[in-house]
């Protein structure tokens, strides 16, 4: 009689699933608050600025900014999340629509009238420079066969 069993079924199957650890975000990449950035067991990164660490030692993100990785003189690693810089673009960019205006105020000469006080002043300065050129070409041109 066989003294082993002939499908091995009962002592097979026991293999774990891999718990997927390691770096998510790595240095350098942006992260927003929440994101995870590194799934280790024990602390082999440390949080630093802006980084939480969970029950498992998950470190996450807190702020949004980009994550550095750093060693101290300990010789451990720390992680932080340093916030992105903020640039003066909008303010920038704000006078062009200013320019754009000025073309869409022309053909209302009725709201120029309506409000003589405010509307008045550029109106003229704009108008006779405009009217006075094709004028001057219109003369011109009726001169010229005029004098030959």
């Amino acid at each position: 009689m066989a003294h082993k069993k002939g499908a091995g079924s009962s002592r097979n199957g026991r293999e774990s699933h891999s718990k997927r650890l390691g770096i998510k975000i790595f240095g350098g990449q942006p992260a927003i608050a929440g994101n995870i950035i590194v799934r280790q067991r024990g602390t082999k990164h440390n949080p630093g600025l802006n980084v939480g660490i969970g029950k498992d030692h998950t470190l996450f993100a807190l702020s949004e900014g980009i994550v550095t990785f750093k060693k101290k003189a300990d010789n451990r690693s720390w992680v932080s999340v340093l916030p992105f810089e903020v640039e003066e673009v909008a303010e920038v960019a704000a006078p062009a629509p200013k320019a754009k205006a000025e073309p869409k105020a022309k053909p209302a000469p009725v709201a120029a009238e309506a409000a003589p006080a405010v509307a008045e002043a550029p109106a003229e300065e704009a108008a006779p420079k405009k009217k006075a050129a094709p004028k001057k070409k219109a003369a011109d041109t009726e001169e010229a066969p005029a004098a030959e």
